[in-house]
């Protein structure tokens, strides 16, 4: 009899215990899930910031390479067009400018003007500056430029700066070009979040010299 009683409660026990061992790993379960999407969650989110700065990168980087190819194509036409590149004033230089517009826009070299053409190298020059700006506006968010002789294109900390200071005849023509982008603060927001090339402050992100290249 006692033997049959304690074959009864062992098998009672033996049902018990897989009843408590499931609730027990349901429970553990249940959390694990939790903690995972949890995890997963700001792995997604920081994925998402990831691609964002990415795409901003990739952003700057392009409007970087097009700024540096307008002032290439830039200096070229000055080369071709030494008569009037090397005068040091704007009144004579058309090439010379500090805004996105020069103060006689020209159109002689326009499909429309075809049969007369430029008469001058000046007009080549401004016509060539008229459609350059036009440009560099269309590619450039909110663009600024500025070309002039300068003898120090760089401040006493080795940063761009938009001040021209031609002291002497040695200076060479530098073109300067900058434009709105993102700040590299990402603490800022609205619109402290970015550096626009109007503001006091600002510096130029593309500075290009123009050289003298081949005598022929």
């Amino acid at each position: 009899m006692t033997n049959r009683l304690s074959i009864a409660c062992s098998s009672q026990q033996g049902r018990r215990n897989p009843r408590t061992f499931s609730r027990t790993s349901k429970g553990f379960s249940l959390i694990e899930v939790l903690v995972a999407i949890v995890i997963l969650a700001f792995g997604m989110l920081g994925t998402v910031g990831m691609q964002a700065f990415a795409l901003r990168a990739n952003r700057d980087a392009r409007l970087q390479a097009q700024a540096t190819l307008l002032a290439r194509e830039l200096a070229e036409m000055m080369r071709g067009n030494k008569e009037i590149a090397v005068k040091t004033t704007s009144t004579d230089n058309p090439y010379l400018v500090s805004a996105m517009t020069i103060a006689t826009p020209v159109y002689c070299m326009s499909i429309a003007n075809a049969a007369t053409g430029c008469t001058t190298t000046t007009d080549v020059a401004s016509a060539e500056m008229t459609d350059w700006l036009a440009r560099v506006a269309a590619e450039l968010p909110d663009a600024r430029v500025t070309v002039c002789f300068d003898g120090a294109p760089f401040d006493t900390n080795g940063l761009p700066q938009w001040t021209c200071n031609a002291t002497g005849a040695d200076e060479i023509v530098y073109i300067k070009i900058g434009w709105t982008r993102a700040s590299t603060d990402r603490s800022q927001t609205g619109s402290a979040a970015l550096e626009r090339a109007s503001d006091s402050g600002s510096r130029p992100y593309v500075i290009f010299p123009v050289t003298g290249g081949n005598a022929a």
